[in-house]
């Protein structure tokens, strides 16, 4: 109705006074994540300096709901549901790359492709394994992502990281962050902003071959043309997931519309009109069919932000049917 006053959300409003950087009331999210499912955060937060970060944590102490920091969306699925919290992601401000010899210093929102080539240029190697991890380093810091034998535990030397529950920049020794595969132990509520890394000399030629090399090999073995989010599953110890979902006939495996992918059984794949639910049941199905043929319960590396209905079978929990905890840091 023309004139008609329109109510603005109270926690849009204080973020929108408090913020530098842009706040968009219920805000789309499927575009943020490599699958492209999932549902609205109530509002989504671009922080472009440490104090944005303090302005989210205040104002969801402030109206009582979560928040979650968003990096590429490589390994996240978000509920159809959406998030009912402040969904944030590291603007331009949490960018930026300078190399000092061996030591390079790293902003959490700079994507690790890039970043791979960077260091490259810089005549630095053993990174070369990073432009196979479609996600920032912020992310892949947080989950000590790897491939291709390499991963973050190797390089770093620190990281500084915003504590939302004491509104301080931080920063943490490379063994203060119990990395483990995939795994670190940071609280929830410290948001990794940098890192700094350390890396070998090398011949920058060598290291873009290496490179080239590695991308080659992902676009003949992996779906990177089709919506996904990496691997959905961890590799058991002296095992592929891959293999197991191979074994026990999970590719081409379908839900709706996301499917096991035909070229790599531990990729999932999105087709136009799938759901988070689609992608959600079909996980818990390779699960299953690991679980039956090979007595091995698959640990997903997918991170779920919001409600998912818990599994039908009555095996031990995989996923979750529970929101992600505030706080998690999704590549």
């Amino acid at each position: 109705m023309t004139g008609a006053h329109r109510t603005v959300d109270p926690l849009v409003a204080e973020l929108s006074a408090a913020c530098g950087g842009q706040v968009i009331a219920d805000a789309s999210l499927a575009g943020l994540t490599t699958l492209r499912v999932g549902g609205r955060a109530r509002v989504l937060v671009t922080a472009e300096t440490d104090a944005d970060l303090v302005a989210v944590s205040r104002a969801g102490r402030d109206h009582g709901v979560g928040w979650a920091v968003i990096g590429r969306g490589s390994n996240l699925l978000i509920s159809d549901a959406g998030w009912p919290g402040i969904a944030v992601t590291l603007g331009r401000g949490f960018r930026g790359v300078t190399v000092d010899g061996g030591r390079v210093q790293v902003g959490a929102a700079e994507p690790l492709p890039s970043l791979a080539v960077t260091v490259a240029d810089a005549g630095l190697s053993g990174f070369a394994w990073a432009c196979a991890v479609p996600g920032t380093l912020g992310g892949a810091v947080r989950m000590n992502a790897g491939a291709h034998g390499g991963e973050m535990v190797d390089h770093l030397v620190e990281v500084e990281v915003v504590r939302l529950a004491t509104a301080t920049r931080e920063s943490w020794p490379v063994g203060a962050l119990g990395l483990t595969y995939r795994h670190s132990e940071l609280p929830d509520d410290a948001v990794v902003v940098a890192a700094t890394l350390e890396l070998r000399p090398g011949d920058a030629a060598e290291v873009r071959e290496q490179i080239a090399g590695i991308r080659a090999w992902r676009r003949a073995h992996q779906p990177l043309n089709e919506p996904n989010c990496g691997s959905v599953f961890t590799n058991p110890p002296g095992d592929s997931a891959g293999r197991l979902i191979d074994a026990a006939g999970g590719k081409g495996l379908r839900v709706g519309n996301a499917e096991v992918s035909q070229r790599h059984a531990n990729f999932i794949v999105t087709r136009p009109g799938a759901t988070a639910t689609d992608v959600h049941r079909l996980i818990e199905q390779v699960r299953a069919r690991v679980r039956a043929a090979a007595g091995i319960e698959l640990v997903a590396e997918v991170t779920l932000l919001g409600g998912f209905e818990p599994p039908q079978d009555t095996g031990p929990a995989g996923v979750g049917d529970g929101a992600r905890p505030a706080g998690a840091d999704p590549w």
